[in-house]
């Protein structure tokens, strides 16, 4: 028996011994099978400009596991390194994925109109390593705990990035407490209304009835309500819009139909109600996200100061109001319809302004594509054409390229469309290149300039409805890593769509 133990002991420790090597190192194949460009886990991204909560520096992040587990200044990496386990990117750009808060993926239902398996792949494409789809568009719109489990379920095995989801608050549900928390217990990262009719029909208005019995439930679970701050006020002019009096073609018609008094109307309402999400108030714990601003005026001077009351509350603004002034857009050009829309010149100026002194926390695509013919073409009639920006993929060029004359600097574009955007979505592990994150990468030239024509690589399902298409920009996306894996490299996508569809727990 003594001799068969110490025969035994040594054959054991050397098994034990290689199977925690294995584990430890296995760097031959990925988790899953196809979910990566690359075959291993565990490796290092070099570039003399990786942009970190503490600065740009020179250096390396090491991933293993789908997480960045150092973070290392200079060549100190060197020597323990294969070489084949080095990404060297140089002088690009290496930065944390952008995060889009406010994207319309429009499945299950409508997938004619964009689907998961394009807008994910247009994302990754486009830098962006997490977005959280809203509510509408899609069909059924997902106001209950049962369309949210629909939606789920279209989105297995067709996301190439992580997908989050908002839930509905609609008039069905908001007062109806059980509903509310089995959407929000079912894993919605929080909900989204409309103070102005959405355009679909499974998705009426709310008021401030309603939006203040959502805050109130959503104050239990520390989640935001993210709003479409509009109200109709002259409803008698907005009908003889719709019915015609006005030359439907001209774009000065439909920016006539929707002034920025509708948004101020809106937020004004908004903060006799957002007064409860103050320390010490019946909502607290509730936050208030205003989504794609467009008024820098009225509006925005509202935003401020109940920021300064102490009001849970923060605002966004999308690049095409930064890009787009309604004196450029021509007459039928109905790729350029979105509500609230694209206004002046001198508003986009005061938008910048805004946005680089911090008035404005943060930036969304609202990607929302539909199928062409909504966008009546061959008419070019704004008043009832489709409303919509498709932008997925252009964002951060588009970010970059028009925002250079104002100085913009890489770490405001991390905080823009990363750091802010995981904290407005629960997203603790996203957002930063820091120890202890989600590898969610993005690498990019941003001297690299390209034109958008009909030779450059779109992965939206309709390419020709976006009003970017055209244009020139710089800002080359090389790669995009989520969770580790390489899932986009230079017109190239991981054969398997292995993102993660992120639940609120």
């Amino acid at each position: 028996m003594d001799f068969l133990q110490s025969s035994l002991l040594p054959l054991l420790i050397l098994l034990l011994s290689f199977l925690l090597f294995f584990y430890f190192n296995k760097i031959s194949e990925p988790s899953h099978v196809g979910c990566s460009l690359v075959s291993y886990n565990h490796y290092w991204i070099t570039s003399k400009r990786i942009v970190t909560p503490h600065g740009i520096i020179s250096g390396a992040v090491e991933v293993k596991g789908g997480y960045i587990i150092s973070v290392v200044i200079g060549e100190h990496w060197r020597g323990s390194v294969k070489k084949e386990q080095v990404f060297d990117h140089g002088e690009a750009v290496v930065m944390p994925g952008l995060i889009d808060v406010h994207a319309h993926l429009d499945d299950p239902g409508r997938t004619e109109w964009e689907g998961f398996p394009s807008g994910t792949k247009s994302a990754a494409a486009g830098g962006i390593t997490t977005l959280v789809d809203m509510p509408l568009n899609s069909f059924p719109s997902t106001v209950s705990e049962e369309t949210l489990k629909l939606k789920i379920e279209a989105a297995k095995e067709k996301i190439y990035i992580d997908v989050g989801f908002w839930g509905g608050l609609v008039p069905e549900n908001a007062f109806n407490a059980s509903m509310l928390e089995g959407l929000l217990s079912a894993g919605a990262l929080g909900l989204k209304s409309f103070m102005c009719p959405s355009g679909i029909n499974d998705f009426p208005m709310t008021n401030t009835s309603h939006i203040k019995e959502g805050l109130s439930i959503l104050a239990k679970y520390k989640r935001p309500l993210l709003v479409h701050s509009e109200i109709q006020l002259d409803l008698e002019s907005y009908s003889e819009f719709k019915d015609g009096v006005d030359d439907a073609r001209s774009y000065s018609t439909y920016l006539k139909s929707r002034p920025p008094s509708w948004e101020e109307a809106a937020i004004r309402e908004l903060l006799t109600v957002t007064k409860d999400t103050r320390t010490g108030g019946p909502a607290e714990g509730a936050h208030l996200h205003i989504v794609h601003l467009s008024d820098a005026s009225s509006s925005l001077d509202l935003i401020k100061g109940a920021k300064s009351s102490g009001d849970s509350i923060t605002v966004e603004t999308c690049p095409h109001y930064l890009a787009f002034s309604a004196e450029e857009i021509l007459d039928g050009d109905t790729r350029f319809k979105c509500a609230p829309p694209i206004r002046d010149g001198v508003n986009r100026e005061k938008l910048w302004k805004a946005l680089l002194e911090g008035q404005i926390d943060m930036l969304s695509s609202d990607h929302s594509p539909s199928v062409p013919e909504l966008k009546l073409f061959d008419e070019g009639d704004f008043i009832r054409a489709w409303g919509g920006i498709s932008s997925l993929q252009f964002v951060l060029p588009v970010t970059w390229s028009y925002g250079r004359k104002y100085g913009v600097t890489l770490e405001q574009l991390v905080s823009w469309w990363s750091e802010r955007p995981a904290k407005l979505s629960g997203q603790e592990l996203k957002g930063a290149i820091a120890v202890g994150k989600h590898a969610d990468i993005v690498v990019w030239e941003p001297e690299t300039e390209f034109d958008l024509d009909e030779n450059y690589p779109v992965y939206h399902k309709h390419r020709n409805i976006s009003a970017y298409m055209g244009r020139r920009l710089s800002g080359k996306v090389l790669a995009t890593f989520v969770r580790g894996n390489l899932v986009f490299k230079e017109g190239q996508h991981a054969p398997a769509a292995c993102g993660v569809p992120i639940l609120a727990r």
